[in-house]
């Protein structure tokens, strides 16, 4: 087995779950604690240190959600990742929604899992920076996760502002969804099938309108990418 390289904590409440996904992270060198309740996950994820915790939606005593929130708010900078059901698209948004990093659906491979759990390890308080970006009327502040125009103001997540960041430095071309993946998401296999940045999209275009009106910042060129317009 390889040296530990991580401390991971497993919220999850199907203990044979719960067994093989400790099994698997274990074999791939990480220290693992599996809890079975969400209020017990909750005071151990705040009372001890992970460097990532892996937090089923649905638990007894509290739900995964709500844990991710308060976990969030206490350590800013902590890695999250829900696992939620196949095709619950409404939990993967409102994972996002609650802080959370990335998400899992059941069933999942093993390749699935280690691919988002090494990804998010890696990018865990790596962001693009506390940069300050100014494009259409748009003040993006990196170093307080807010966008305003005129007197109106919008809070971002990290996440949000490291894709407007990205956008920027590359205004000049378009940039592939893999791309992003790669670069702000981390991921080592951007092959993996996901809506991550789709729904991230989604959040941040809907915030962006809500400031500038309904003439998007950020178009999507079909089968190849993103651009900003600044214009």
């Amino acid at each position: 087995m390889k040296d530990a390289k991580a401390r991971i904590l497993v919220v999850e409440d199907d203990t044979a779950l719960l067994r093989g996904l400790m099994d698997v992270l274990v074999f791939n060198g990480y220290q693992v604690k599996g809890i079975e309740d969400g209020g017990e996950g909750l005071r151990v994820g705040t009372g001890e240190q992970f460097d990532l915790i892996l937090l089923d939606v649905m638990l007894p005593t509290l739900d995964g959600f709500s844990i991710c929130k308060k976990i969030r708010r206490q350590k800013p900078t902590q890695g999250i990742i829900i696992i939620t059901a196949k095709g619950a698209e409404d939990d993967i948004v409102t994972g996002f929604k609650a802080g959370a990093d990335d998400y899992i659906t059941k069933p999942f491979s093993l390749r699935e899992v280690m691919v988002r759990v090494e990804a998010v390890l890696r990018r865990t308080g790596k962001h693009l920076g506390d940069e300050e970006v100014r494009c259409r009327g748009i003040f993006f502040d990196g170093k307080n996760l807010k966008a305003s125009a005129g007197e109106q103001s919008v809070e971002l997540t990290r996440r949000e502002l490291d894709i407007i960041i990205y956008l920027h430095r590359h205004q000049d071309r378009i940039v592939s969804k893999k791309e992003l993946l790669t670069e702000v998401w981390h991921y080592a296999d951007a092959e993996i099938e996901t809506r991550t940045v789709d729904i991230h999209m989604l959040k941040l275009r809907k915030k962006i309108s809500g400031l500038i009106g309904v003439k998007p910042l950020i178009e999507t060129i079909r089968g190849e990418g993103y651009r900003l317009l600044l214009e």
